[in-house]
């Protein structure tokens, strides 16, 4: 099984995954960006970098999710792989900045052998609870673009899972860990 926890900065993500590590110890845990060497260098330069054009920016999101398809999700796809993000917020983000999205489809598509996850996981958080959790720390250039921007992407995940016919399912980022752990692991086990 192939399933990606999708969603802005702060929403929570981080401290499920580390969770359900402890529950699946035989899966394989992953980003993108920086699943693989060459994520690393491409998630450094898409986060801390001057690239300025969107096109550049959408090319080296795909040259990265081709590379880690190949590299980790296809070589264990008999295992189950948990994708810390994935190909769902590289489109949502790259709607924000105009770009189509059957012609996104098309690419993402390409990028990945066809392959898409069996399943998603959407975390929903409201603007005011983000600005709580991201305000005071350090932003990266993509939170840099403010909130009214991330809260866009997090709409667009759910617009990109509807287009695609993913299997997904919304998770209220306010929940208690428990509680959001527990929905979780339900929906994998299904």
């Amino acid at each position: 099984m192939y399933v990606i926890l999708e969603g802005v900065d702060g929403c929570g993500k981080s401290t499920q995954i580390e969770l359900l590590k402890d529950r699946f110890k035989d899966a394989i845990f992953t980003k993108e960006p920086g699943g693989t060497k060459f994520g690393i260098a491409a998630r450094e330069l898409l986060l801390h970098s001057e690239i300025k054009s969107s096109k550049a920016e959408l090319l080296l999101f795909l040259a990265d999710r081709a590379e880690h398809f190949l590299e980790v999700v296809k070589p264990n796809i008999g295992n189950m792989v948990v994708s810390d993000r994935g190909f769902l917020s590289g489109m949502a983000y790259a709607m924000v900045a105009g770009f189509e999205l059957q012609w996104l489809s098309k690419l993402n598509r390409f990028a990945l052998d066809n392959t898409l996850p069996n399943k998603s996981i959407i975390f929903q958080i409201s603007k005011e609870e983000l600005i709580s959790r991201v305000g005071s720390r350090e932003q990266d250039k993509i939170e840099q673009r403010g909130y009214d921007y991330l809260m866009q992407i997090q709409d667009n995940l759910v617009d990109v899972a509807e287009f695609m016919k993913i299997d997904y399912k919304l998770i209220d980022a306010t929940k208690s860990i428990e509680e959001i752990n527990s929905e979780i692991i339900e929906y994998i086990l299904l």
